[in-house]
C-alpha cells in the first residue's frame, strides 16, 4: 500500500514493514472508534502472541515479548501500512489477581462489543497441546458473535512435520473447524507466516 493511500481504501498487497506502535488502552472506552481495518490478535497468555507479531513485522521488539505470560495488559494498537493491527491482553495463564483477570476480561469483551471494523480475528493456538477451554469458549464466541477469524497454531517448531499434522487434525476436531482453515506456524523458523499474511491482506481488501 502506497504511503498517503486513503487508509480506509482498498488495499491490495500489506507491507508489513511498514510497522509502528501507536497506543495501548486499559479500558474499552479509552479505545477510539475504527476508521481504519482491523485485525486482532487473541490467545492464551504463554501461547507466543508477541513473537508472532513480531515475526509478522519483520522486527525483534515491536511487541514487548516477556519470559513472564500475561505481560500485555493493554489493548494495544499497531499501524501496519494503514490497517491496525490489535493486539488483545492474553488470557488464562498469568499470575495476577483475581481482579485483574476480571479487568482483562472486561477489557476483552468491551472491545468485541464495540462497533468496529472486525475485518480478521488471529485465534491463536498452541499446537503442541490439546484446545484448553479458554481456547473452545474464545472460538465459540467468534462463532456465536459472526466474528471472520482463522485459527493460527503456534510453535510448530517444538514438533515435527508428521507431528504437526496430526495436532491440525485433533485441534480442527476438538474446536470443530475444517482443518484446511487451520494455520501451522512457527514465530522461530518463520513457517506458515507468508499464509498469515495473505490472510490478513486478503481480509483487508
Amino acid at each position: 500500500m502506497a504511503q498517503g493511500d486513503d487508509p480506509g481504501g482498498p488495499l491490495e498487497k500489506i507491507d508489513f514493514t511498514h510497522a509502528r506502535f501507536c497506543a495501548a488502552y486499559g479500558t474499552p472506552d479509552q479505545i477510539p472508534e475504527a476508521k481504519r481495518p482491523e485485525v486482532s490478535v487473541v490467545g492464551r497468555s504463554n501461547v507466543g502472541k508477541s513473537s508472532l507479531i513480531n515475526r509478522l513485522v519483520g522486527r525483534k521488539a515491536l511487541a514487548k515479548v516477556s519470559s513472564k505470560p500475561g505481560k500485555t495488559a493493554t489493548v494495544n494498537f499497531y499501524d501496519v501500512d494503514g490497517i491496525y493491527l490489535v493486539d488483545l491482553p492474553g488470557y488464562g495463564f498469568a499470575k495476577v489477581s483475581a481482579a485483574e483477570k476480571r479487568r482483562w476480561a472486561d477489557l476483552i469483551g468491551g472491545y468485541f462489543d464495540q462497533e468496529r471494523s472486525f475485518n480478521l480475528v488471529v485465534s491463536l493456538v498452541d499446537i503442541r497441546h490439546e484446545p484448553q477451554k479458554l481456547d473452545h469458549e474464545m472460538v465459540g464466541f467468534l462463532k456465536e458473535g459472526g466474528f471472520p477469524f482463522v485459527v493460527v497454531l503456534t510453535k510448530a517448531d517444538k514438533l515435527s512435520r508428521a507431528q504437526q499434522q496430526r495436532q491440525r487434525a485433533l485441534i480442527a476436531r476438538e474446536l470443530d473447524i475444517d482443518p484446511e482453515t487451520i494455520l501451522v506456524t512457527s514465530a522461530e523458523k518463520g513457517q506458515g507466516i507468508d499464509e498469515l499474511k495473505d490472510a490478513i491482506s486478503a481480509a483487508c481488501v
